[in-house]
């Protein structure tokens, strides 16, 4: 494999076979990724969490919580994701009556050799999931769009930010 196409898919050795990627040379840099993603759903569902009559209870705080909780295990559910010591993590979730629904935004931070991208997106992915199981027995047919990254720091590769900004 050419060195020009070996840093495309980093996690394949020469023979082809998965690893995790060796960082241990890489320096430890201040690093932040910022993720986002919307549930959209009825507006008998939106009024319902709204108006916190959601029979599961807090629905908002039990996703932000959940955000915080899949950050932490990111490396357990992704197979080649190193573990790393979070420094921050802040999930916001906002009620959208354009959607209607819920936009969720988490922002992970850590010192290290390797970036948190996917601690935030895992963080998201679990706060949708978790607005979805609270307000499933009003609509089944809530959707999970938009699932991306907004922008990261730090890193070998420096600062990336979408083109356009937040996730519409």
């Amino acid at each position: 494999m050419s060195q020009s196409s070996s840093h495309l898919i980093t996690h394949l050795d020469a023979q082809g076979r998965l690893r995790m990627v060796d960082v241990s040379d890489k320096n430890v840099t201040s690093r932040t990724a910022i993720a986002e993603g919307v549930v959209r759903m009825s507006q008998t569902a939106f009024e319902v969490l709204r108006d916190g009559r959601a029979g599961k209870g807090a629905v908002l705080a039990a996703a932000e919580m959940a955000a915080i909780g899949g950050c932490k295990r990111t490396a357990e559910l992704i197979p080649l994701c190193h573990p790393l010591s979070l420094t921050k993590v802040q999930a916001v979730l906002t009620l959208d009556a354009r959607l209607p629904g819920v936009r969720v935004q988490v922002t992970t931070k850590t010192c290290a050799q390797t970036g948190v991208e996917m601690e935030a997106l895992t963080g998201v992915s679990v706060a949708c999931l978790t607005v979805y199981d609270m307000l499933k027995a009003v609509d089944k047919g809530m959707t999970i769009e938009g699932l991306g990254l907004c922008e990261k720091t730090g890193g070998k590769s420096g600062d990336w930010r979408r083109a356009g900004g937040a996730l519409s």
